[in-house]
């Protein structure tokens, strides 16, 4: 998974194509427990490009975005958002993928 780099790469991302960011921070404990399966949901979401948002690095971007609690995922394509799995609650692969099917 990428990690976002600036805002200007955010906007590209979330205006062109099927982008799925996921909010994190290194401090984590729920974020390191969902970390070794996403290579695994990755692959099997080709359609989507994958994004690591750093939650200290883009915190002003989390606020914009309502994201207060991590790890969250938020889907965009085209620039529209298509569904968000945002809480600080810990996430299983299987909830991350029933997130990513749903969001058609």
């Amino acid at each position: 998974m990428k990690n976002l780099e600036s805002m200007e790469q955010f906007e590209q991302l979330r205006d062109h194509g099927k982008t799925i960011f996921m909010f994190s921070a290194g401090w984590c404990p729920d974020c390191r427990f969902i970390e070794p399966v996403l290579p695994e949901i990755e692959a099997d979401f080709p359609e989507y490009t994958f994004i690591h948002v750093d939650r200290d690095d883009f915190i002003d971007l989390c606020q914009q975005l309502d994201v207060f609690g991590i790890p969250s995922f938020i889907a965009f394509e085209d620039g529209k958002e298509l569904g968000r799995f945002v809480s600080k609650d810990r996430k299983t692969k299987e909830e991350v993928e029933n997130f990513i099917k749903g969001l058609k």
